[in-house]
């Protein structure tokens, strides 16, 4: 009867325990982008290959104990150029030891604009080309129709990764900072059929 009445117990528990997973929806729509500078000339690296999840245990958006992953497979970044992506993947980010880039943290704090949108800031640690750097990102989250959408702007310096910045021509030196952009969808995954 003891038995019985502790496994009664840890399934109650299991029951009312409410926990949200969201994974990345691959979609042709997702974005990721950096924006580089030149004196003379910007450039763009495009990707919509980005991996992930968020998670929180509660039936409340951003709840207790939340997670959030997210990667980039920096190999299928294009620029445009065929020379300088592999430029770029060979001589600068390294991309045989370090493939991808990811962002491993938690949201922090949220505040709700209505009833669909929420600003957040997420505190993790960002990891690229063999460094992880602690970071604060700000994103807006919009709730619609059973998918949550990402947008999130912020930069980065290549030297806090150990990049040296790349010539683009002979003296002409790309920018300590790059400016990152985001756009992705996340689909609610069901917990309780796993």
């Amino acid at each position: 009867m003891k038995y019985i009445s502790l496994i009664l117990l840890f399934l109650l528990i299991q029951i009312n325990t409410a926990a949200e997973e969201w994974q990345v929806k691959k979609d042709e729509n997702n974005l990721v982008k950096f924006i580089s500078s030149t004196p003379l000339l910007d450039f763009e690296g495009i990707t919509n290959n980005i991996d992930g999840f968020m998670y929180w245990e509660g039936s409340n958006l951003f709840g207790a104990k939340n997670k959030v992953y997210f990667e980039v497979d920096l190999n299928t970044v294009k620029t445009g150029i065929g020379k300088r992506d592999r430029d770029m993947r060979e001589d600068v980010l390294e991309t045989d030891k370090w493939p991808k880039s990811y962002f491993t943290g938690s949201i922090i704090e949220y505040q709700q604009i209505d009833s669909t949108t929420y600003n957040v800031i997420a505190q993790g640690s960002l990891f690229i080309h063999g460094v992880e750097k602690q970071m604060k990102i700000p994103a807006k989250i919009i709730l619609n129709d059973g998918t949550l959408k990402v947008i999130s702007k912020f930069s980065i310096y290549l030297k806090d990764f150990n990049i040296e910045a790349p010539s683009l021509m002979a003296f002409i030196k790309v920018a300590e900072e790059i400016k990152l952009e985001l756009s992705f969808f996340l689909q609610n995954i069901d917990l309780r059929q796993n």
